[in-house]
């Protein structure tokens, strides 16, 4: 678009764009207001005192006549003093006419005198009270002096000043009005917020109509979504309870043949249970369970990587980056870090896991070097009771297709993302945990 340039400009918060349209507005309002009044009022009453005071200038020169200095003097003051000006031989200080550079009107008065004066020689405008003309008469140069009261308006600056004076008062008050109609907007905001991190803040719609209706229908939705999350997680975990009585009897009676004729089917009663506690840790809302609390990362990480060490898994911590401490769930992230590394060392042969803290940003990268997940299809990877079997190692154990839609899970509940790519260092799946601090 043409103005597209505009918006790295414009504010980026509710509040600064709210002031824009409160400001800009009343701002320009005021300047053209300020431009027309002193087009058509000081403009024009200046312009009409100043052909007053040019037929005056040019009665009283009038009266000089062709005599001597002190005979046109006598004649000029007689008419001069009940109009008050100060008549004197005196020539002028400057050759040309004197005015300030902020003085509009002076414009206009130099333009009408010297419209209709044919004798007038300077003009010098030095101050707010006077006014001081040259004339080139027969007998000499001719100072006149007036007030300057008697060319322009008043007190021209008592518009400005006033205009600014008001501004200054009602801008604040403009200003609280507009922060107690958007205060319930960034409440609602916070919640929504909140909730999406996996915390339940208390909200009460306030504020316009409209505000409270986008409140009411926020609470509605945060209501069907936690009865949902409420009912899926006892529907399954009642499955899940009810499976696990039939698979023990099963284990119970397998127990008592020969291993050789069960290995096959003990193998597959573990591959149920795997499966199941998989399903029962992806509906308990693992990744929403908890409050956060100030973590070190490092820390949490280096335990991990640890105990998968101890379970002889060949995973490596190569890289820790940046100290201090983050709010985390540390149980949902350990779950998380933990599933990333299983993927990484069920489809490859080694596994690395890096940790980067920064003052914006915690990122938590597990690379392995097995054969990756295609670019169009990281996606669709990350969705639950997914497997890209045609894409990863079959050779290994089959997983459950949960392990990166939790860790997603996880990494969302905590306002951040999971990221899948390509390991530069290992060549196979690169996933990264990236939370905003």
């Amino acid at each position: 678009m043409t103005f597209a340039w505009l918006k790295r400009y414009m504010p980026r918060s509710l509040y600064g764009r709210a002031a824009l349209i409160l400001v800009l507005p009343v701002v320009t309002l005021q300047l053209v207001v300020t431009v027309i009044f002193v087009q058509r009022h000081f403009e024009g009453v200046t312009e009409q005192l100043t052909r007053s005071v040019r037929d005056e200038i040019r009665l009283i020169t009038a009266q000089a006549g062709q005599g001597d200095r002190d005979a046109a003097m006598a004649a000029m003051t007689a008419l001069a003093e009940p109009l008050d000006y100060r008549l004197a031989w005196k020539a002028p200080e400057t050759s040309g006419d004197l005015r300030r550079w902020y003085d509009l009107s002076g414009l206009i008065v130099i333009r009408e005198l010297r419209s209709g004066l044919e004798t007038l020689d300077t003009i010098s405008l030095p101050n707010d009270r006077d006014t001081l003309i040259y004339m080139r008469l027969p007998q000499g140069m001719l100072e006149m002096r007036f007030d300057r009261e008697g060319v322009s308006a008043s007190n021209p600056h008592q518009l400005i000043l006033n205009m600014i004076i008001f501004s200054l008062i009602m801008t604040p008050i403009a200003f609280i009005y507009l922060r107690n109609q958007l205060r319930p907007i960034t409440r609602l905001a916070d919640a929504a917020e909140a909730f999406g991190r996996g915390r339940v803040v208390p909200y009460s719609p306030g504020g316009a109509v409209e505000v409270r209706a986008a409140g009411h229908a926020f609470l509605d939705m945060r209501a069907r979504i936690e009865r949902q999350i409420e009912q899926r997680t006892l529907m399954l975990s009642g499955v899940s309870h009810d499976l696990r009585t039939p698979l023990t009897r099963l284990k119970l009676g397998l127990s008592m043949l020969d291993e050789d004729e069960v290995a096959d089917l003990q193998r597959d009663i573990r591959d149920m249970e795997r499966m199941l506690d998989g399903f029962l840790d992806f509906v308990r809302g693992n990744a929403e369970a908890g409050e956060p609390e100030p973590v070190d990362p490092i820390a949490l990480v280096a335990e991990v990587v640890e105990n998968a060490q101890r379970a002889e898994k060949p995973v490596t911590l190569i890289v820790t980056e940046g100290q201090g401490e983050i709010a985390l769930r540390p149980m949902a992230i350990r779950r998380a870090v933990e599933n990333l590394i299983e993927n990484a060392v069920r489809y490859g042969k080694t596994c690395e896991v890096s940790v980067l803290l920064t003052d914006k940003s915690l990122r938590i990268r597990i690379e392995d070097d097995g054969p990756g997940i295609a670019e169009d299809m990281r996606a669709t990877a990350v969705r639950a009771f997914v497997r890209l079997d045609t894409s990863r190692n079959q050779s290994r154990a089959p997983g459950v297709g949960l392990g990166l839609a939790i860790a997603t899970d996880i990494a969302r509940a905590h306002g951040g993302v999971l990221r899948l790519g390509q390991s530069e260092r290992l060549g196979g799946l690169q996933a990264d945990i990236v939370i905003a601090r």
